[in-house]
Parts: C-alpha cells; structure tokens; sequence
C-alpha cells in the first residue's frame, strides 16, 4: 500500500470526501431513516453542487450503504478480536466472555452502525457478497473456540438432544460450511449461542428490556456465563 506521506493531494483529498461522504450517510441514516437516505441529500449536506458529483465517488446510494455496513462489521470484529488477544491463552470462558463483552461494548457504544448491521433491513437494499467476510469474522471467531473444546478434549456428546434429520436439513448450509473438526451437534448449539448473544445485545440496545433490567453488564456477564456452560465450556485452564 502507498504511504500516506506519499499519497498526492488528490487522493488525499479524495480519501477526505469520502470518509465524510459516508459520515453523513451514516447521521441521515440514523436522524431521518432509510427512506429519507438519498443521494441528493447526501450531495446537498456533503457540499457538492450536484448529486452527479457524488457518482465520482460512490456508484449510488446503495454503494454507500455496502461501504457502511462493511464499516461496521469492521468496527464490531475489530473490538471482538482485541479483546479476545487481551486474553489469549487463558481458559476458553475467559475468552469465550471477552469476545462477547467486546461485541456488546462496541455495540452500545455503537448504536447507529449496530442499527444498520442488526436492525430492520433498508428497504431496497440487497447486501452483495462483499459484505460477507467481514460478517463472518466474529462467528468465525466463535467456531475456532468450539474448535479448541474438542481438541481439547472437553467436548461431551451426551446429556443433549438428538439432532434429528429434519434439523440436519435445515442448517445444512452451515454444516457445510463449518470445520470437519466441530461435530453437527456443538456446531448447532454454537448457532444457538451466535443467536442469543446477538440477541441479548438487540434487546439492549433497542431498550426492550430496560423496565426489567437496572444493570445490563452484570447481567449480560451472568448470561454470557450461562451459555458458555450449555455450550460446555468452562472457567478451567
């Protein structure tokens, strides 16, 4: 890549318009909504005199919104991982708990770019497959813990319900698609913990427990906890 120092004004500029093209994208996103998103709008409050102006940079507004979520995905995978090297090598539940606590802080430090990520989909709006490996590093994150429980030796197939073909079938996608290491069944309950965790942060998040909840990071801790443990594992080197 080419040193900043070294980069023309050009692209320097360049670069500039564009972080602050995608600024304004994500606050009319979150004060007006999806609908409201344009880019004549975009163009207007960037300062361009045109909105033809904003096609030297972005194709349409749908480009925009892919760069968004990539940013996104990006800033949440970000915090997941640092937090996670923070507590390398120590017990899979220290892990398992940074991962998931680093994903909640960047979360609700983060509630516009979670909103747009975890929230209702821009209608019109069909992610393309660029969006794709950023969204997956977090999961893959997971994965490689269920990974380490197995080769550990932790991994107990008993005292859990059968998989039945029928739910084989239905998640055959992520079978596919997941380590031949991981057996079916820690795998499934591996989606079910992806599910609950991101579910518990989208309650947070978007207030639908704050009547019933005084003190979420206690909680989401004991709950963290909870599913690490259905998950089998535990606080042990």
């Amino acid at each position: 890549m080419t040193s900043p120092a070294l980069r023309t004004p050009r692209e320097r500029a360049r670069t500039q318009l564009t972080r602050e093209i995608k600024e304004v994208a994500r606050r009319q996103l979150a004060q007006e909504g999806s609908t409201a998103l344009t880019m004549r709008s975009i163009a207007r409050e960037v300062g361009l005199t045109s909105a033809s102006a904003l096609y030297r940079y972005f194709p349409g507004r749908d480009a925009i919104l892919t760069a968004l979520i990539i940013d996104a995905y990006a800033g949440l995978s970000d915090a997941a991982e640092a937090a996670e090297a923070q507590v390398n090598g120590q017990s899979l539940m220290k892990r398992w708990l940074a991962i998931c606590h680093g994903v909640r802080d960047w979360s609700v430090a983060h509630p516009q770019e979670y909103t747009l990520i975890f929230g209702a989909p821009v209608p019109g709006y069909a992610a393309p497959a660029d969006t794709v490996a950023s969204a997956t590093r977090v999961p893959t994150l997971l994965t490689g813990l269920l990974a380490e429980l197995v080769t550990a030796g932790d991994y107990d197939p008993t005292g859990h319900l059968p998989v039945s073909r029928t739910v084989h079938r239905a998640v055959r996608p992520l079978l596919q698609n997941s380590p031949t290491t991981v057996p079916d069944d820690l795998m499934i309950r591996g989606l079910m913990a992806w599910t609950y965790l991101f579910g518990a942060i989208s309650f947070e998040v978007f207030g639908h427990r704050h009547d019933i909840v005084s003190d979420p990071a206690p909680y989401f801790d004991h709950e963290m906890r909870s599913i690490a443990t259905a998950l089998g594992i535990t606080g042990r080197p």
